[in-house]
Parts: structure tokens; sequence; C-alpha cells
């Protein structure tokens, strides 16, 4: 796949690794590291070669958010461009056809923590820290963090989180729902590998399916609607050569 200086972008065996890779940063993020991301996110999304993406870090850092330094130099224009490109690059995520798993080997704070956040699944080291801190700069999170924390806890938390601006650690997340599994910090590559393996075993069109029924804006439309959309999945996928065969085995396996 393409060389950047940012991250590191490889495929194997039907599995695209994306890693942050400015660890002398905390992995913070910078316009040139968001066009990479984006650049490399587009590439794995359109890949048919890949089942699985899974996003991490180098070094210390998952990804300690913005890279603050160049988020100060910022014009409002720039500051404006930088946000619409970080919801870009979230969605190329939450709405690719392909599952994505965060696996958070460190510090996830800000727009790292948002990043987690868009993925399918969040598989922690117990070292990991967790945040959306950016009330201390007198901002809010700007790339959905919050809307996608209200998917997944309740409102007092996600005010608790907001206004205090905390850390908190990946045993606390997995607690509140947040985190899926959380790993000794040397087991976590292996973790999220056994949950690589499982999801390659999954038929793709399905987990297609799941993921576009499940997507946030499809969860927020109506109840009727919501039955309407995955009545009409079930029923293709039914009807597809892959659901057909599988279907078939499954009943000749249990005569």
């Amino acid at each position: 796949m393409t060389s950047y200086n940012t991250i590191t972008c490889t495929l194997e065996d039907g599995v695209a690794r994306l890693q942050f890779n400015r660890p002398e940063s905390l992995n913070a993020m910078n316009r040139q590291m968001m066009d990479e991301i984006i650049h490399a996110l587009e590439a794995i999304t359109a890949d048919e070669r890949v089942s699985v993406g899974v996003i991490t870090g180098s070094g210390r850092a998952f990804m300690a958010g913005a890279d603050i330094k160049e988020y100060s130099r910022q014009t409002p224009e720039e500051f404006n461009s930088f946000q619409q490109k970080g919801r870009r690059l979230y969605a190329l995520i939450e709405q690719a056809s392909i599952p994505f798993i965060a696996a958070v080997n460190g510090f996830a704070l800000g727009g790292g923590f948002e990043i987690a956040l868009a993925c399918d699944f969040i598989v922690a080291a117990a070292s990991a820290k967790m945040g959306l801190p950016e009330v201390h700069l007198g901002l809010i999170p700007g790339g959905g963090g919050a809307q996608r924390l209200l998917l997944k806890l309740g409102l007092a938390r996600v005010k608790e989180m907001l206004l205090l601006g905390q850390s908190y650690p990946a045993a606390r997340m997995e607690e509140w729902g947040v985190v899926h599994a959380v790993a000794e910090d040397q087991t976590l590559e292996g973790t999220v590998a056994g949950l690589v393996e499982k999801l390659k075993r999954r038929p793709r069109r399905a987990v297609e399916a799941i993921k576009a029924m499940l997507e946030p804006s499809a969860v927020e439309a109506l109840f009727e609607t919501r039955l309407d959309r995955e009545g009409a999945a079930v029923a293709a996928l039914y009807q597809s050569p892959e659901a057909a065969q599988l279907i078939q085995e499954f009943t000749a396996k249990n005569k």
C-alpha cells in the first residue's frame, strides 16, 4: 500500500492495519496526518480484498488528540477545514462496509478517542486511558465524540466526561460498556488477532448489512422505517448465493 510520513498502512491476509506514527508527539494529529489517514481509509474501504480494519498507535499512545501547537496557529478558515475533514475521517470508519477495530494501546484523548468511538470494536490495553479533555481548552469535542458516546452511555455519564474533562482507565470504560475488551498490555495484539479471525469468518454481505442497519443515522430513524429497512435487507440477503449456500450447508450438517 501507499507509503506515508505520519502513519503506516499495511494489508496482509485480508486485514488492513493503520498505525499512527508520530510517537514523539504521542501521535497527536496535525493536518498532514489527518490527510494521510483519510487517504489510507479511502484506499482501505475501496479495496475488495480487505475484510477487517485495525487502527492502532505507536509508542505510548493511540492518539493524544489534535496537535495543539499547530491547532493554536490555525486561521478560522483552517480550523473549519480541519473540523470538516475530521467529520469525513470518522464517517469513513463508521460507514465502511467492513468492521473496524480500535486497538487502543495507550492514551486515546480528544480526537483519538473520537476515532476509537467511530470504530465497531474497541479493544484496549489495561494501561490505556481515554477521555474528552477539550473543556480544559475552553472547547468541546468537535468530531462527534459526544454524540457517539450518547449512543453508548446515558446522558449523566456523558455530561460527567465532558464537563470534568478527565481521563478514564480502560477498565472503567469497559465497565461502562464503551470498551468491548481489556487485555494486558503484552497480550493486546493477541486479543485483537483473535477478534480479527472471528470477524474474517463472517459472511461479507451480512456484515455489510448489519453495519448499515446499525449506523447512527439509521438508528435515529423512525422505528417503522428501521423495521422496513431491516426487512428489505434480510430479504435481499436470503436471496443471495452466499446465504443460500450457508443455509444448505447448515441443513446438511444437522440432518
